[in-house]
């Protein structure tokens, strides 16, 4: 497993990481997460990824139980959560904000539910357009300051907000956020190949980036059709269901299968490794539902050694329109 500096910090992250998004507290109980982290861990895994929101606070609550049954040492993991969503209904101040209150109160929810005295990295889930950019970034370093968390970022802001945050936070001598958690793959490249594209050598941003396989659809799971048990079978995503069964995208996923073959990898671990050989990339956030479906995925590194210019240009030409 490779591990990567989280953009200018000098903290390493495994090149692939595991989160606990739609699986947690939906799909997996304690037990099953036990050993998913396990076989995670096994690998090589030094990262998982959670948020207050997944499963309304229940995924926290399940990877936090999990990891203590394990026995974990504190210092052999690194841990995240974002905030912003809430999960208090629709209680004023308490949801889809920034604002200093919720935060400071959010932090502590996340905290106790994950059994930690500190998470090594918080996100603010998403941008705040009601609430000033200092504000948060005023709360985000207090946050780092009394000890609760290490490092914060943001998750799909906009490149203008970032370097906002990071421009006020340098002008009051404040903690910097070093990070976004950005979706990244295939089918989702603007963002992370051009909009942030000075941010890397400006501010030093590093990433987290989640759903390499568009939830799903670069798998090629989907290309006759919607599996039952599949994420896009699930109660709540049937928003997923059109995007995972388009033609003109299965089409493509059918000749990425085709070069994964000659690779003699699955079309989700060449998916996942296309992702992980982006060198801005600091590590590639995977999901599972299984033990089975983590060692496949981790099986991405085998797809990522043999990922050269010339197998990713011949991927790019097929996504390119």
């Amino acid at each position: 497993m490779p591990y990567r500096r989280l953009g200018n910090s000098g903290l390493k992250v495994s090149a692939l990481s595991f989160g606990s998004w739609v699986t947690f507290g939906d799909q997996i109980d304690t037990a099953l997460a036990k050993d998913c982290l396990t076989a995670a861990a096994e690998a090589g895994v030094n990262f998982f990824d959670n948020a207050e929101a997944y499963a309304g606070g229940k995924s926290e609550q399940i990877m936090g139980q999990a990891i203590a049954e394990l026995g974990w040492k504190r210092h052999s993991y690194v841990i995240s959560t974002k905030l912003f969503w809430g999960i208090n209904g629709d209680m004023i101040n308490m949801r889809n904000t920034l604002n200093r209150k919720y935060l400071m109160q959010a932090i502590d929810g996340s905290l106790e539910r994950l059994g930690l005295d500190f998470v090594d990295l918080v996100f603010c889930h998403r941008p705040d357009p009601d609430t000033p950019i200092e504000e948060t970034v005023w709360a985000m370093s207090d946050m780092i300051s009394a000890g609760k968390a290490l490092y914060w970022g943001t998750s799909e802001w906009s490149a203008d907000e970032i370097r906002a945050a990071w421009l006020i936070a340098d002008k009051r001598n404040l903690h910097k956020p070093v990070m976004d958690q950005p979706q990244y793959n295939l089918l989702h490249r603007d963002r992370v190949e051009e909009e942030y594209a000075r941010l890397y050598d400006d501010i030093g941003l590093g990433l987290t980036t989640w759903s390499p396989l568009a939830s799903g659809v670069l798998s090629g799971k989907y290309v006759h059709g919607v599996p039952e048990g599949s994420r896009a079978a699930l109660p709540g995503y049937e928003w997923l269901r059109d995007q995972v069964t388009d033609p003109e995208v299965n089409a493509k996923v059918s000749k990425l299968a085709a070069i994964a073959e000659r690779l003699g990898v699955t079309t989700a671990q060449l998916a996942i490794a296309w992702c992980a050989a982006n060198p801005r990339v600091s590590t590639v956030i995977t999901g599972a539902s299984s033990v089975q479906q983590v060692e496949e995925n981790m099986g991405a590194l085998d797809a990522l050694a043999q990922l050269d210019d010339g197998l990713r240009a011949e991927i790019d030409e097929i996504f390119a329109s």
